[in-house]
């Protein structure tokens, strides 16, 4: 038994480190440019968390079929991208925080008509840890969530 657990985390840590070249560097990349954004508008950084981003990519992994923008309805507040193939997390993360142009701080709402609940998600000033996932739709596209 103890062989196999051994097996079973070799084979772990091969996952973690041998696909995530790709996934480190997201998650740093990602963090690092969520933070940047959040210094510009004077909001508290956020510290990445395992548990978030594992959820993050076991909805993400649901949707690989389909890649629709569908909300998990699970206990974490997101926001959801689909593109092209060589999306990046960053590319999401701008098109998320566009929608500034819409969101009127004194009122602390969208414009009639217009969307910003995904540019209030970035920076929901309550939130203290991210995650978040990129997966490679079966079609050819990208799915990307972050929590």
């Amino acid at each position: 038994m103890e062989w196999c657990e051994h097996l079973l985390a070799v084979n772990f840590a091969i996952l973690n480190f041998a696909l995530p070249s790709f996934a480190q560097n997201m998650q740093e990349d990602f963090l690092d440019a969520q933070n940047n954004a959040h210094v510009e508008v004077n909001v508290e950084p956020l510290a990445w968390d395992d548990q978030v981003a594992a959820y993050s990519l076991a909805y993400a992994e649901q949707r690989i079929g389909d890649c629709n923008l569908v909300h998990s309805e699970g206990p974490y507040g997101e926001n959801i991208a689909m593109g092209t193939d060589d999306m990046s997390i960053a590319d999401a993360l701008e098109m998320w925080i566009e929608e500034k142009v819409y969101y009127d701080h004194c009122s602390n709402s969208c414009a009639a008509g217009e969307i910003c609940g995904h540019y209030t998600q970035v920076f929901w000033r309550d939130s203290i840890h991210i995650g978040c996932a990129k997966v490679r739709c079966d079609y050819g596209g990208t799915f990307i969530l972050q929590l």
